[in-house]
Parts: C-alpha cells; structure tokens; sequence
C-alpha cells in the first residue's frame, strides 16, 4: 500500500478520530491537536499497519497511548513546577536552616555551594534532588545508570566536604 492510499484511509476515519479525541480531552482545541498527532504517527509508522487488520483499533490505540503520554508529561511538568515553587517560599527556606544540623546552614548558602559543583555531579545531583528517578536521569543526560549513581554520590560527598570546610572556617 502507498504513502497516498494509507493516507487517504488514514482520513477517512477523521470523524471517528474527533470523536475520540473530543472523549479524551474534552476540549476542542486539545482534540485538534491529538488528532493532528495520531494522524502524524500513524502516517510515520505506515509500516507497522498490518493491512489485514483493523485500520479504526490500531488509529485509536496510536490516539490513546499519545494521550496518556501527553497527559504524563504535563503531570510531571506541573509538579516539578509545583516543587520549583515550593523551594523558593521562605517556609521550606525556614524548615531547611531548622533541620540543618548546624543551624548556621542556610538554604541559600546550601544552593550557592550546591552551583559551584562541575556541571557533570551538579545536573544528576539536581535533577535527583527534584524527584526524578535514576533512569529518568540516564536517559535524559544520555548516560548509564551507573553513571548517574556514581556522579550523585560523588556530588553528595563534595557538597558535605564543602559545607563542613566552609563552616568550620567561619566558626
């Protein structure tokens, strides 16, 4: 089958693919945009379709699966964002420089130290600390998962070595 006639069925089930985007996201413009992203996908993997199979299930499934994606993505996002914020109000500020086991540590000093890191522990070590899983990391820095362990600790060792130096210096 060519490029042409899969596209040609592809648009054909439109009708069908707004009304599942429309169930899904219940908002016209989302629904455009899903639409839009299924048809992309299906046309990219044309190659995977089976013509002996079921064009409408294997459209839908493509919709769903770039819906829950969509929806997992903006999860995240609206939680880091959410922590970002978080970290910026004086209440964590206050409950950082109360848990400190020297309460001379403040959460901006602890920041500026964390900065003078080489960007090589310093973005593992930061995106740990927001909640991201070692894997997520790996994939996102491309590198091993091991790496990424290895580099957080060594990120953890330099930043109690610093802080300890720093405030015995300044006792």
């Amino acid at each position: 089958m060519s490029t042409t006639e899969f596209y040609t069925l592809v648009m054909q089930e439109q009708r069908l693919l707004k009304n599942f985007a429309l169930k899904l996201t219940m908002d016209p413009d989302d629904a455009k945009d899903l639409i839009q992203d299924t048809i992309l996908k299906a046309i990219k993997y044309k190659d995977k379709f089976i013509s002996s199979t079921n064009l409408k299930g294997w459209l839908c499934v493509i919709m769903k699966n770039t819906f829950i994606n969509s929806y997992r993505r903006t999860v995240r996002k609206n939680t880091l964002i959410s922590k970002s914020f978080d970290l910026a109000t004086d209440e964590v500020q206050t409950s950082i420089y109360a848990n400190t086991t020297d309460s001379q540590i403040n959460y901006k000093e602890l920041m500026r130290v964390i900065h003078l890191l080489k960007d090589e522990f310093k973005l593992p070590f930061l995106r740990y600390v927001d909640g991201y899983k070692y894997k997520e990391i790996s994939e996102e820095l491309e590198i091993p998962i091991g790496t990424v362990k290895s580099r957080i600790f060594i990120a953890r060792k330099e930043l109690m070595a610093k802080l300890k130096n720093e405030y015995s210096l300044s006792r």
